[in-house]
């Protein structure tokens, strides 16, 4: 099968994947072996590519944004039937038995393991995974649509939920890419006002496109304080202003699995008046069903860039340099 595989992790711009032709993967006990239509570009991905992130598995191939169609199945799987579409994502297993999974927070369980990272993911022809970490998707949404709903979207959701954002109140959101222009569908959704800090023009564009309440940057004041808060962009400079911009008991969420060194915060200005500042760790396939139904009944439309497989490093180069406008996919079965 045709695939991109990351060889040496380092800048983008020095194209770390390359094409190679390997075995498809072959459906384990209670796995099945998906053939992958379209498979989402993911922030990960390049930390993945670049290094960020330290190596699981050597010359892995990346992608957990997996959008395709039952190939075959393992001995003992019977949850799905050959030809129905499903969707793979980043987290791919969990041990089941350690005290998080039992207590409904398998996205902490020390042995997870995920998509693209530990094992090969989307950014080839063919992909495996374990039946009860696949899900089905909305038909309502094409496959490039989908894609991006299987981390962006699920990730975002969970930022939602871990900044406790209810209906009506007013969220800031931090950075407004793949995962942000999602999210904000779901805020609008519940009647929140929301208020966007992007520095890009195209993201801009997008924010007013979605509905947004307002645009500025981090330096700029909101027009109200914010009872929530979600950080996108990898970027630790940012956590100061938002802090110091949430009401009091506002909660800020950081949404991604990298972030640049925080600088250091003044109690007073930025934590004082029971301010608090959460992570956001993976997901559980509890946050994905969810999500996924919720995308359904809004119904949540995603903006993409389509790509060949060939070109993910151009893909991942462009979202390093925010020249994507929504979210990036590679188009795998052409």
């Amino acid at each position: 099968m045709k695939a991109m595989a990351v060889f040496n992790p380092g800048p983008i711009e020095q194209e770390p994947l390359r094409k190679v032709d390997v075995e498809p993967p072959e459906p384990g006990p209670g796995e099945i072996l998906v053939r992958v239509k379209v498979c989402g570009v993911c922030r990960t991905d390049l930390h993945v590519a670049e290094g960020d992130l330290p190596v699981h598995k050597p010359r892995v191939i990346p992608g957990h944004e997996i959008v395709g169609v039952v190939e075959r199945l393992g001995p003992g799987a019977d949850r799905y039937l050959p030809g129905m579409r499903v969707g793979i994502a980043w987290l791919r297993s969990t041990c089941g038995t350690c005290r998080w999974c039992t207590q409904g927070r398998e996205n902490l369980c020390p042995e997870a393991k995920f998509t693209g990272y530990d094992e090969d993911g989307g950014y080839g022809e063919y992909a495996v995974v374990r039946q009860d970490f696949a899900y089905r998707l909305p038909d309502a949404l094409d496959d490039r649509e989908a894609a991006p709903l299987l981390c962006a979207g699920i990730i975002g959701f969970r930022a939602l939920k871990r900044a406790q954002v209810r209906p009506g109140c007013t969220l800031g959101l931090y950075g407004f890419g793949g995962s942000a222009h999602i999210a904000i569908q779901v805020a609008k959704y519940w009647g929140c006002r929301v208020f966007v800090m992007s520095r890009g023009e195209r993201h801009r564009e997008l924010a007013r496109a979605m509905g947004a309440d307002w645009i500025g940057t981090a330096a700029d004041k909101p027009p109200s304080s914010l009872d929530a808060a979600i950080l996108f962009a990898p970027v630790g400079e940012l956590v100061p202003p938002a802090l110091e911009a949430l009401a009091p008991a506002g909660i800020l969420a950081i949404a991604g699995i990298h972030l640049t060194d925080v600088p250091p915060l003044n109690y007073t200005r930025h934590l004082f008046f029971e301010k608090e500042l959460r992570s956001v760790t993976a997901n559980t396939r509890a946050d994905a069903e969810e999500f996924l139904a919720l995308a359904a009944k809004i119904p949540i439309r995603t903006q993409t860039m389509a790509f060949p497989l060939e070109q993910a490093n151009q893909a991942l180069r462009m979202l390093k340099t925010d020249q994507i406008k929504g979210a990036a996919v590679l188009d795998v079965a052409c």
